[in-house]
């Protein structure tokens, strides 16, 4: 690959500029696709927990796992373990939702194990113990459909991620559902 032709950000470093959908996937150039968020975001622990419920309901959990994925990385390291977990927990949702049984259940299950630490504190009004109970749940049942699956390469197709959004803090959405 010719490096001076790569894509690269404002800064100089690489980064593939194709425009994504709604679980990430990148599309051919030019088509329009949804947009990214944005990277390197300092948010409040009650901001991020806002704007990935907000990304999960909408049936982006690509997109919550990078809100997740600034938290961890700009956060206490106390909490570092949390928001990693969270974030395996949305690309687990995500990778179930494209159709990949076995990486979704295998992350959804580690994320599960990462968040269960922080379980009877709740910090920052995390229900630890059902998303954790959610994950887990979610992962037999995509484990279970790869399996009956029809053949080699089909993983029986994915799971609709909006639907099977977790519930980040216990109680109705924001939007009243």
């Amino acid at each position: 690959m010719d490096e001076a032709r790569r894509d690269r950000d404002e800064e100089g470093r690489a980064r593939n500029a194709r425009p994504r959908d709604g679980l990430g996937r990148p599309l051919p150039y030019g088509t329009p696709g949804v947009e990214r968020q944005p990277e390197g975001v300092v948010r409040s622990p009650q901001e991020t927990v806002r704007e990935a419920q907000r990304l999960l309901d909408a049936g982006m959990p690509f997109h919550a796992h990078e809100v997740f994925e600034d938290a961890w990385k700009s956060g206490p390291d106390a909490e570092r373990e949390l928001w990693r977990g969270l974030a395996q927990m949305a690309v687990g949702l995500t990778h179930a939702a494209r159709g990949n049984s076995a990486g979704g259940a295998r992350l959804l299950r580690r994320g599960a194990s990462a968040v269960e630490a922080f379980g009877g504190r709740d910090p920052h009004g995390i229900g630890v113990g059902p998303l954790a109970a959610w994950a887990r749940e979610l992962a037999g049942r995509v484990e279970a459909a790869g399996r009956e699956a029809a053949g080699p390469g089909d993983d029986g197709g994915g799971v609709d991620a909006a639907a099977e959004a977790p519930r980040l803090r216990p109680g109705p959405r924001e939007d009243g559902r």
